[in-house]
């Protein structure tokens, strides 16, 4: 029978759209990098945890392989150029948890722009501060969405109820990308308009320190930045500085450059973040924005039926 790995934690829907198609399945969640190689032995699929780099080491030692799974968006930690260079299918489910990341990018703007994190803060230790945490209406500004896939697309979604103007940049997409309720303009533009900028891009060697100092410099006004993408995609200390005198009005984190995947929490402290931390006009949560109930099923849902399309096609070769 032929045999799929999946090496992580993830729903039970997963392994039994699996076995009802056919496959063996077995579910091993806590290899590290070395024990995994030797699970894998002899199996088709692998589905693999962000905590265990899948380099290109690993794939001449796997010759059996024909696809890795993630059961998510992100792939930066496995090596999906060298993969697929070898007859080794990435796969991935975003379309199971943009729905999740849409929600969670506008509950940040709300809380950004409404000082709600802050104001709550204030009122357990007994301060009733009005004229402090007076807001920001999200349908009198422009938002700038980088990036315009999965989750750049179901944040424009939610937002067209607020009556907020909508522009999209994706340097990657043919144009025509977006609905006619949202405008594509080109990045030039796009700094020149945003009240809000909101991050939805992989993590790769040209989105590294995508909002840098320089990229800061280039928005025509000062502004406001969520990032539900990958936590590398902003610079830090750029980030911090310009928290400090006031070009980044507030900023809302659901990653954070110095987090660990593969321990899953922070590696660093350095002190940029730290002044990140301290700073009262940042809202903070641990890369939690696709991570709803609803999601978890519906990202194993729809990897389980890519599996099966790669591997069943493979088959018939």
């Amino acid at each position: 029978m032929r045999r799929i790995l999946i090496s992580d934690r993830t729903h039970p829907v997963l392994a039994e759209k699996l076995r009802e198609a056919g496959f063996e399945v077995a579910i091993e969640p806590d290899h590290d990098y070395h024990s995994l190689l030797q699970a894998v032995q002899g199996c088709e699929g692998l589905v693999v945890r962000s905590k265990v780099i899948i380099d290109g080491a690993f794939i001449d030692r796997a010759p059996s392989l024909r696809c890795i799974g993630r059961v998510g968006a992100g792939m930066e930690t496995i090596d999906v150029e060298y993969a697929e260079a070898h007859g080794v299918r990435c796969l991935n489910s975003p379309e199971g948890n943009r729905d999740a990341v849409g929600e969670h990018t506008v509950g940040l703007m709300l809380s950004l722009l409404n000082n709600i994190a802050r104001a709550d803060a204030q009122v357990r230790q007994g301060r009733w501060l009005r004229e402090a945490n007076r807001g920001y209406e999200l349908g009198a500004l422009t938002v700038g969405i980088v990036g315009f896939g999965n989750m750049g697309r179901a944040v424009a979604q939610r937002l067209l109820g607020f009556g907020c103007r909508i522009l999209a940049y994706d340097k990657y997409l043919p144009a025509g990308y977006a609905p006619h309720n949202v405008e594509e303009v080109t990045l030039d533009e796009l700094q020149s308009r945003a009240d809000v900028l909101s991050f939805h891009v992989p993590l790769t060697p040209d989105t590294q320190h995508y909002l840098d100092a320089r990229f800061i410099d280039s928005m025509a006004k000062p502004f406001f930045l969520i990032n539900t993408s990958r936590g590398a995609v902003v610079d830090t200390e750029a980030l911090a500085d310009a928290l400090a005198d006031g070009k980044v009005r507030g900023a809302a984190l659901d990653v954070l450059e110095y987090e660990d995947m593969t321990r899953d929490g922070l590696g660093q402290m350095p002190e940029p973040l730290q002044r990140i931390i301290n700073c009262d006009r940042t809202v903070l949560t641990p890369h939690v924005a696709g991570w709803t109930v609803e999601s978890k099923y519906k990202l194993a849902a729809v990897l389980a039926d890519k599996i099966i399309d790669v591997l069943n096609d493979y088959s018939r070769k």
